[in-house]
């Protein structure tokens, strides 16, 4: 253990974290060891499945609101990863109702491990690594899961089960040695501070909008295409995940300057070409690669994309935990959404085009969302570049970029002040205080500040006044 404690602490996290997500992917998430436990005990899935689901929904919720500091993410994680293996042992033994117990525990406390994980993320990784390092933790449990999987279905799910636990108690270890008590980092009260300029709800609400939309189709994979795969076992076994970790390759490695935003195009249409390819194929080996890989790889462009943008939201957020497990859920719900949907489909014998039908719909709402959330996240992320430049400005460059600033028609005396105090980040009332004014009069001269500038949002002011006055001052 002692040697362990000299590794790079982001190592660690990475580490801890890729093995208890396998725990996840191979067991709790609708996983192969949880479906061939299952079919080994003649044991219906979909109540069980639904609520492990939901009460991971629960603990990515409410994380937040009980983890609040770095130091006690360690010993959050430590402990919800040890109940999981103590809420998981009654699979090893014949199905009883320590099964329901078991998997609403483990469900529950696994969410409050992937939200606290936000504050690892955020405290031992800087923002421009942030992509990498998600794509690194989801490569190295996709394999791990894959390596479960064949283990589950080929030789025996108890087995399976044996080596997720053990992944389980292997991430224990490596987040124990984990600093105990980490010293404050520069970066935590900026961060704070940057997280009152910048107002994210939007920006947060409508990305958890697209991703739960787009994901219903994650959970009708589940429930809908799989099962007519499932002759194919020794393929699935290990084939199914491989798309899925090719395409967080090729994210990872894409240069910074290529727009992931026309990833997530591709991705929608590989999804669309996967229902249709599953409408319109038989159900041999063949046919299979063709639908897992489209379905899959867009799935991991998708994850990607997701982890990588709420990553770098960590940075407007007092508490990593709440904002990181909130996001996460969106995606749950909409797996979620999508396997009660899929129930739905299987118990209805809908025809695989209606099936396909549905699917599109889902993709042609996400396409429509994709050009608003694209200049809703670009406008934000770009407001907090150029705000940190902004701070280290000397006050009478400050005055220069706002009186350099254009506008449709000039500011008032009053504005200019107003202007002044809110790209300083100050709410409405802290503005009020400061000028002596009142919070209504505030309002009225931001009103009118954004109409001169032609913006609809503080973010986008922000972007439009200091996009290229602080370039030429710094």
């Amino acid at each position: 253990m002692g040697r362990i404690r000299t590794v790079d602490p982001r190592l660690l996290s990475s580490a801890g974290c890729s093995l208890f997500f396998a725990y996840i992917l191979s067991f709790l998430f609708e996983g192969q060891v949880l479906y061939s436990l299952f079919e080994s005990s003649a044991v219906g899935t979909s109540p069980y499945l639904l609520a492990a689901i939901i009460a991971h929904v629960f603990g990515l919720f409410s994380c937040g609101y009980f983890v609040k500091s770095r130091s006690s993410v360690r010993y959050v994680m430590i402990g919800s990863m040890g109940l999981c293996v103590l809420a998981t042992t009654p699979f090893l033994f014949g199905p009883s109702a320590l099964w329901m117990w078991g998997l609403v525990v483990s469900g529950y406390l696994s969410g409050c491990v992937v939200a606290s994980f936000g504050f690892l993320l955020r405290t031992l990784t800087q923002k421009g690594e942030r992509l990498k390092a998600c794509a690194d933790i989801l490569i190295y449990s996709n394999v791990l899961m894959i390596a479960i999987n064949v283990v589950a279905v080929n030789l025996s799910p108890f087995i399976g089960l044996i080596l997720s636990l053990t992944c389980v108690m292997l991430g224990m270890a490596f987040i124990w040695a984990l600093p105990a008590n980490p010293q404050k980092e520069e970066g935590d009260e900026a961060s704070f501070r940057q997280s009152q300029r910048s107002n994210i709800k939007k920006p947060v609400l409508l990305l958890s909008l697209f991703v739960f939309v787009i994901t219903i189709n994650s959970g009708l994979m589940y429930q809908v295409i799989n099962p007519s795969f499932e002759h194919l076992v020794g393929l699935v076994s290990w084939y199914w995940a491989v798309p899925y970790v090719i395409a967080l390759l090729v994210m990872r490695n894409l240069p910074q300057r290529a727009k992931h935003s026309g990833a997530l195009y591709v991705g929608l249409a590989m999804i669309m070409a996967a229902f249709i390819s599953f409408m319109l194929l038989a159900r041999n080996a063949v046919d299979y690669l063709v639908v897992d890989t489209l379905m899959l790889g867009a799935c991991g462009i998708f994850d990607l994309f997701w982890w990588s943008i709420l990553g770098d939201m960590l940075d407007y957020t007092d508490n990593p935990a709440k904002l990181f497990g909130a996001g996460l859920a969106a995606n749950v719900l909409g797996v979620l959404a999508g396997d009660v949907l899929g129930m739905q489909i299987h118990s209805s014998q809908l025809s695989r085009a209606e099936v396909t039908v549905t699917a599109l719909t889902i993709v042609i709402v996400t396409v429509a969302l994709l050009p608003v959330l694209n200049r809703s996240l670009v406008v934000l992320l770009k407001s907090h570049a150029y705000l940190v430049v902004y701070d280290s400005l000397s006050k009478p460059q400050q005055d220069v970029i706002i009186a350099q600033s254009v506008t449709l028609d000039p500011l008032t005396t009053r504005e200019h002040e107003v202007l002044g105090v809110l790209l300083d980040g100050k709410s409405n009332r802290e503005i009020a205080e400061i000028l002596s004014i009142s919070e209504s009069t505030v309002k009225t001269h931001v009103r009118n500040i954004y109409s001169k500038y032609d913006v609809r949002s503080r973010a986008e002011l922000i972007s439009t006044v200091l996009k290229n006055q602080v370039g030429m001052l710094s």
